[in-house]
């Protein structure tokens, strides 16, 4: 019995670390975060998230890469093969999404380099927190780092990126309306796990 993979993905300020933070906790899983969750990873977050910090698109997808690989490679496949449930804030479609639809690289190019990164790992389930851009922005709450950073015509690539993943992914993807109470998102959210994996919030084996 292998533990099972969650993904939760969406614009900065989505709410998606809040609703990532809460499932974990709930169902008893190991939580992480991209870029970061290892010493490497962490280190590579700083650099990657600086805002005094200017990288060529291809280094940061690279960069990007090599976290996500050393987390698969320390934390994340581990804990699956030893039957516990992971969370990640954000993974895979992060990489598609910001380096690939906001910023131009060839989306293709950029999956083909993630999935080298995870040796073919993908998340059972993938849950977009969608946010309206503006609604988002009003939300921030902390200096921002370098992508916060970026102007609003890059957050909506962003999104839109992501509703394009969504509608188009052959893994298993659900999309939340993240524009209502943390509550409601949260319901939604726990909804979702429910129909897509069969797991209850704070009853892991269901």
């Amino acid at each position: 019995m292998t533990g099972l993979f969650i993904a939760f993905e969406g614009g900065d300020a989505s709410g998606k670390t809040t609703q990532a933070r809460r499932t974990a906790e709930l169902l008893g899983a190991v939580f992480t975060r991209e870029p970061g969750g290892t010493v490497v990873g962490e280190s590579l977050r700083t650099l990657l998230l600086g805002s005094e910090t200017s990288l060529a698109f291809r280094t940061e997808a690279l960069l990007m890469a090599a976290s996500r690989a050393q987390l698969v490679e320390e934390l994340i496949r581990p804990s699956l093969e030893a039957a516990k449930h992971v969370v990640s804030d954000r993974f895979i479609a992060s990489s598609l999404v910001y380096q690939g639809y906001a910023s131009g690289l060839p989306v293709d190019d950029v999956r083909d380099l993630s999935i080298f990164a995870t040796d073919g790992l993908l998340p059972d389930l993938t849950i977009l927190i969608d946010v309206p851009v503006k609604l988002s922005m009003s939300r921030r709450t902390t200096e921002p780092d370098r992508f916060e950073s970026e102007t609003i015509e890059f957050h909506e690539r962003v999104r839109s990126g992501y509703l394009t993943l969504a509608k188009h992914a052959l893994e298993p993807w659900e999309v939340v309306d993240g524009s209502g109470s943390p509550e409601q998102v949260s319901q939604l959210v726990d909804d979702a796990i429910s129909k897509r994996l069969g797991l209850l919030l704070g009853d892991a084996r269901s």
